[in-house]
């Protein structure tokens, strides 16, 4: 999941930001990169996190 959104997005803000030009799937690629490598610690930190959220709301249900 982590590089199919790393990929979705950092294709949808490099179009944005520089249009399809030449260039864009090198730009694309730099941009997936960097967004992946800061991605990858996030979503290890992040998701155990979201889980014990979870479990404690559904736990009230």
């Amino acid at each position: 999941m982590l590089l199919f959104m790393t990929l979705l997005m950092s294709f949808v803000i490099t179009l944005i930001n520089v249009g399809f030009t030449d260039t864009f799937f090198l730009q694309w690629f730099k941009a997936f990169w960097r967004a992946y490598i800061v991605a990858f610690p996030a979503i290890l930190i992040v998701v155990p996190i979201v889980r014990k959220l979870v479990k404690k709301l559904v736990a009230n249900v």
